[in-house]
């Protein structure tokens, strides 16, 4: 799977969970990341790999998404099922973060420093795009944005960690590489 395509995968991905998590829909984003994650999967050498990677991603996401959640940082307008638990289609989001790691951000891998910047800028940004959107509220926008950061830059590099031992795409491209020589 190209790069591109994979990124546009995952921003398909992204804003069909968003804008049905702001809206009464929320409870069909899972099933539409679903299908992505399985299109994913089919371009893989090792599914096995995938499939841990976003296990990995989506325990990640299980923990920190009910931390902000349960500590009221972040509120979902669309509800929360389940209390104050984080609502199912941002936790669908981790495991579609995961299919980039190994594709489209590929060249993150061992950057760990530059994983935890991307994470620090990219995690609050993605927030901040879900609440103009609608998705998400912040009680206290600056107090949400520093503790995203923090948060981010530190999951971020773990996962990209994870990445390099569940890495499904790397004998598709090392093939790749001896069939170009």
């Amino acid at each position: 799977m190209s790069g591109l395509l994979n990124f546009l995968m995952f921003q398909l991905g992204w804003f069909a969970s968003v804008l049905m998590g702001a809206g009464d829909w929320h409870w069909l984003a899972p099933g539409v990341v679903l299908l992505i994650l399985l299109v994913h999967l089919s371009t893989s050498a090792d599914r096995a790999a995938e499939q841990k990677l976003m296990a990995y991603a989506l325990a990640f996401g299980l923990v920190w998404e009910n931390l902000v959640s349960v500590s009221g940082l972040v509120i979902y307008p669309s509800g929360q099922p389940f209390g104050q638990l984080a609502p199912a289609w941002i936790l669908a989001m981790w495991p579609l973060l995961a299919i980039t790691l190994n594709v489209s951000l590929r060249w993150l891998k061992g950057r760990y420093l530059l994983a935890a910047l991307f994470g620090a800028i990219g995690g609050p940004l993605a927030f901040l795009a879900g609440e103009r959107l609608g998705a998400v509220v912040f009680p206290d926008t600056g107090l949400t944005m520093i503790v995203l950061a923090v948060g981010w830059a530190t999951l971020f590099p773990l996962l990209m960690r994870l990445s390099q031992r569940y890495d499904g795409f790397e004998r598709r491209l090392n093939t790749s590489l001896e069939v170009s020589r």
